[in-house]
């Protein structure tokens, strides 16, 4: 911990806005000016965009994460949560991963918890679902899926079979159709190495509450996204929702029943509930609402972005949308964190703070390899891709768009790597109980029982 008597800026969240804010800040501040401390229960920051492509094993894990400690040497870095914030003592109270909880102070203060899974009271659906939020979940569903080809290939139980080759994913935005493209793609690719799996037996399953799929890409290109994947025998069920899923049994709410044991859960996201426990003032949703200086309305010393906060679009207001908000994406994550870190240091040295103010530059999703969709917006002109060409930019864009030159490289590594290396097919299921095989092994063993009397001395003695 610090003891000097430097002014501390403290980072709520090491997502996207934390990382690139700390470093914007770090930055821009002079020596010995103040001292950043970063909370976070994970050591690392995870690119999520890249979480379906993981879960495709297109990109190795460690790619898609950004240890914290690496990219800020110079900040301090405390693996823990920030359970509670006293604003008129200006304290913090953090709780580590071991340990008691203990009061932080800080004088500047920045809110980057970032968002969580949006769920519903479904039966069955905290016992079977499956999220992808975090590098662990698209680890974790990779290796299931995989697993259920091994059991279907392993039973001649019919019914054991079709549970396992049914995979139904809930939910049509970004993450749901880039996860159930990159997944089927992956599946089929996996079939052909089993001698009683093939494509056709396997059901993939999409279920979105809304009319359409890709809402971020338009109407014209969702369309086309949902023929696509309906081609490669996808079934996508729109304006339904799910019921049930007890035990995988899946009932929608137009009345199809499947029984899967894959069921994923991409439905949107909701700011972080810790938010309703700091005191700050949050928006109808749950978000803090935000300036559009991005400071938190009401303070001169606290700032927020990102997922969680709830900040004006001034274009789109100047357009003539006087309710435009800035949506949920890295595009505004990342600039909004460079203006967060520029008015941070602003703030502290008493000068004036800057607007955020950023057009759409469109928008990029991958289907699966080699397929995709994408909109690119040039001041009035909308330029829309499709196919392999669309699926170039989306590679291209989030490539770019990954935090640190080291990253970067790791991550176009992978991919030219799979230009000439065939897709990994392995499931390492076992990573989920590492210790099992051990502890059988070590165990102690039973006691031997005693070994029963013969029956010729029990007659002697019974005479």
């Amino acid at each position: 911990m610090s003891t000097t008597e430097r002014p501390r800026i403290l980072v709520v969240g090491g997502g996207y806005v934390g990382l690139y804010a700390a470093r914007r800040i770090l930055k821009k501040m002079r020596y010995g000016e103040a001292t950043v401390t970063v909370v976070d229960p994970r050591s690392y920051m995870t690119y999520q965009p890249f979480l379906p492509e993981t879960a495709a094993g297109s990109i190795s894990p460690r790619h898609v994460v950004v240890p914290l400690r690496r990219v800020l040497p110079k900040a301090e870095v405390l693996t823990g949560r920030v359970t509670t914030i006293d604003q008129d003592r200006k304290v913090a109270t953090i709780a580590p991963l071991v340990g008691e909880a203990y009061e932080l102070p800080f004088d500047y203060l920045v809110i980057a918890m970032g968002a969580v899974s949006r769920t519903f009271p479904i039966p069955g659906l905290a016992e079977q679902g499956i999220g992808m939020k975090g590098i662990e979940e698209a680890i974790g569903l990779r290796n299931h899926v995989l697993e259920q080809l091994d059991k279907a290939d392993s039973t001649t139980d019919e019914e054991i079979r079709r549970k396992a080759l049914t995979f139904v994913f809930i939910g049509g935005g970004f993450a749901g159709a880039e996860t159930i493209g990159e997944v089927e793609d992956m599946a089929r690719d996996a079939a052909k190495y089993y001698t009683s799996v093939s494509r056709e037996d396997m059901r993939f399953v999409l279920v979105d509450a809304a009319d359409k799929i890709l809402p971020e890409v338009g109407p014209k290109l969702g369309q086309y996204g949902k023929e696509h994947l309906e081609a490669r025998g996808v079934e996508v069920y729109l304006s339904t929702s799910m019921d049930s899923c007890v035990d995988g049994h899946v009932v929608l709410k137009n009345g199809l029943e499947v029984d899967s044991n894959t069921i994923v859960w991409t439905a949107g996201v909701k700011p972080n509930p810790a938010l309703a426990r700091f005191g700050l003032p949050l928006g109808p949703r749950g978000h803090v609402d935000c300036e559009p200086t991005l400071q938190v309305a009401g303070t001169d010393y606290i700032w927020a972005a990102g997922d969680n906060a709830q900040v004006p679009d001034l274009v789109g207001r100047k357009a003539g949308n006087p309710n435009a908000w800035c949506p949920p994406n890295a595009q505004h994550a990342l600039r909004q964190a460079k203006v967060l870190g520029d008015n941070v240091i602003s703030g502290m040295r008493g000068f004036p703070q800057k607007d955020y103010s950023h057009a759409n530059k469109g928008a990029v999703a991958g289907l699966g390899l080699h397929k995709g969709v994408a909109m690119i917006v040039m001041g009035k002109m909308k330029i829309k891709l499709k196919g392999r060409l669309a699926w170039y930019m989306h590679r291209g864009y989030h490539g770019m768009a990954m935090p640190t030159f080291n990253r970067k490289i790791r991550v176009f590594a992978d991919w030219t790597l799979g230009m000439f290396l065939k897709r990994e097919v392995v499931a390492l299921g076992a990573l989920e109980s590492p210790r099992e095989e051990f502890y059988e092994a070590a165990k102690p063993a039973p006691a031997p029982q005693a070994a029963a009397a013969p029956k010729t001395e029990e007659k002697a003695k019974a005479s």
